[in-house]
C-alpha cells in the first residue's frame, strides 16, 4: 500500500478555468461604465470590477494598483487629481521636460560628414618658420622625492602596558619640574 502512494503523487483538486480578461480590459471597462465626467479614483474601480467579476484573485488591490500605474506611464489613461479617466483624443501630445531639440536638416548625398571637435582648449597656433623646439632636458634633483615624506614607525619599544623599556612608566601629561639639590650648611 506504501508503494501506490509513492509511485502516484497527489494531484491537486481540479480548478475551473476562471473567464477574467486581462487586468487592462477590467478597467478600461470599469471607467466606460461608471462614466464619470471629472474621471473615476480607485477605489471605485476595484468596486466596480468586483462586482462585475466575482471570482476575483487574493491580490486584487495589488494587481489593480500596478496595472493602474503601468497604464498611466504607458498613455492609456490619465491621472488628474487622483481621478482615472481615458485620454482626450484630441489633446495634443504632452511634451518633455526640457527643451526639445533642434530639427536635423537631412544631408545632401554624397558629403562627407567631419568628426566633431575635440574638447578643450585649442593649441597655440604654431610658426611654420621657426626652428624645431628640442625636447626639454630634466632638471637635475636633490634625490629627494617630492611631497611630504612617509612616517616613519617609533624606535623605542614601548611595551602594550605603557612602561618603557627602561623600567619607569611616564605619565600623562607635562612632567613636574626637578628641584635643585640644597647642599648642606655644614657646622
Amino acid at each position: 500500500m506504501a508503494t501506490e502512494n509513492s509511485n502516484n503523487p497527489p494531484q491537486p483538486p481540479p480548478q475551473s478555468p476562471s473567464p477574467l480578461p486581462q487586468y487592462s480590459e477590467m478597467i478600461i471597462a470599469a471607467i466606460e461604465v461608471l462614466n464619470e465626467a471629472n474621471g473615476s479614483n480607485k477605489s471605485a474601480i476595484s468596486k466596480q470590477i468586483e462586482s462585475t467579476y466575482g471570482n476575483l484573485p487574493s491580490a486584487h488591490t495589488t494587481l489593480l494598483a500596478h496595472h493602474l500605474n503601468r497604464m498611466r506611464q504607458s498613455g492609456e489613461l490619465v491621472l488628474i487629481k487622483n481621478n482615472y479617466m481615458k485620454p482626450d483624443p484630441n489633446a495634443p501630445p504632452k511634451r518633455g521636460r526640457g527643451r526639445p531639440p533642434k530639427p536635423k536638416t537631412p544631408l545632401p548625398p554624397g558629403s562627407v560628414v567631419s568628426p566633431p571637435r575635440p574638447r578643450g582648449r585649442p593649441p597655440k597656433p604654431r610658426d611654420p618658420f621657426a626652428p624645431p623646439s628640442t625636447p626639454k632636458a630634466k632638471t637635475p634633483s636633490s634625490g629627494r622625492p617630492r611631497g611630504r615624506p612617509p612616517k616613519k614607525a617609533k624606535t623605542s619599544p614601548i611595551l602594550n602596558t605603557g612602561v618603557a623599556v627602561g623600567g619607569e612608566s611616564r605619565g600623562r601629561g607635562r612632567p613636574p619640574k626637578v628641584k635643585p639639590a640644597v647642599a648642606a650648611v655644614g657646622c
